[in-house]
């Protein structure tokens, strides 16, 4: 693994890099208040099956510095930000991955830019929440972000998003380290979330994208994400059984999962 601190979008950023550089790029995004560190088994086991895989920590997120404005709550910024991250890279046709904001960052992304990629997998995301979470609660969290029930609330609700194949200390694992998060940004994140709406843009995603939803998710209905992946020109949608929110820290050896579906975006995208 390789780290450094990246001046990117006016921000300092931490981004790792994993896999040798002239490999086949993959950007890897984490979840709503989270850091790269969601990626710490999947990245390097996907390195060595011959990736260059890059996980940024996204502005005011783990490493990271704050972005110029304070904490972000349009997607669409962190989606400009990953697009000038791929430019100061140099990344030649990335696969953008990400989960839950990342898979909407993702789809983001593809909308911005789909001759710039490879492709998109955008796992835990729609193109349109359809007003959930409410608003009215997370603008109210705003201003109580130093309750100490805020930890508990997320290490109680992250073990509700989590499917039911995921063993008990797997999964108490996960949501011991959500705990890490900062309340402000997090909430930020899922105010972006709440409000991020793709749905007359999916059109525009000429690039392969692959969305994946689990049938465990509270978050998601699984139907809007169907519809979603019916919207892109070469979308396909895969609904995984017994798998919630989080499918890269819940899935055993989900780098041989994603590996298979990175590997199909190159033939869709030759198909299309």
């Amino acid at each position: 693994m390789r780290a450094e601190y990246l001046t990117v979008g006016g921000t300092l950023a931490f981004v790792e890099q994993h896999g040798e550089p002239d490999a086949p790029p993959v950007l890897c995004l984490h979840t709503a208040g989270q850091s790269g560190v969601q990626w710490r088994h999947t990245a390097p086991a996907l390195a060595a099956r011959g990736y260059r895989v890059v996980v940024p920590d996204l502005p005011g997120h783990g490493r990271s510095e704050p972005a110029p404005g304070g904490p972000v709550t349009d997607l669409g910024d962190y989606a400009a930000w990953c697009l000038d991250l791929v430019a100061h890279l140099g990344l030649e046709r990335p696969a953008v991955v990400g989960c839950s904001i990342g898979g909407k960052i993702a789809l983001d992304v593809a909308v911005r830019a789909p001759d710039r990629l490879a492709g998109v997998v955008a796992m835990a995301a729609d193109a349109h929440t359809g007003g959930r979470p409410s608003l009215r609660g997370l603008r109210r969290e705003l201003s109580d972000v130093a309750a100490p029930s805020r930890t508990d609330r997320t290490h109680l609700g992250t073990l509700a998003v989590i499917g039911r194949r995921v063993a008990r200390e797997r999964a108490e694992l996960i949501a011991t380290m959500h705990r890490r998060e900062d309340p402000a940004v997090s909430t930020s994140d899922l105010l972006g979330w709440a409000t991020h709406d793709l749905r007359e843009d999916l059109p525009r995603i000429t690039c392969p994208a692959h969305l994946v939803v689990g049938d465990d998710d509270l978050w998601l209905d699984v139907e809007r994400v169907r519809r979603a992946a019916a919207g892109i020109p070469v979308g396909r949608c895969t609904v995984l059984e017994g798998i919630g929110h989080y499918p890269m820290e819940e899935i055993a050896d989900f780098d041989a999962v994603l590996d298979g579906w990175l590997r199909e975006l190159a033939p869709a995208r030759e198909a299309s």
